[in-house]
């Protein structure tokens, strides 16, 4: 499994948990995790 899809995952639970679970995950984070997903899906790695 790629780092990228493997951090695509992560990005995409932790996303998803809020709407079940109360607890806010900051914006930057979020984004930081969205942009390395699709930089590394990219390159391949």
């Amino acid at each position: 499994m790629s780092v990228g899809i493997l951090l695509l995952a992560i990005w995409l639970i932790m996303n998803g948990l809020p709407s079940f679970v109360r607890f806010v995950i900051p914006s930057k984070v979020m984004g930081l995790l969205a942009l390395l997903a699709g930089i590394l899906i990219l390159v391949g790695r």
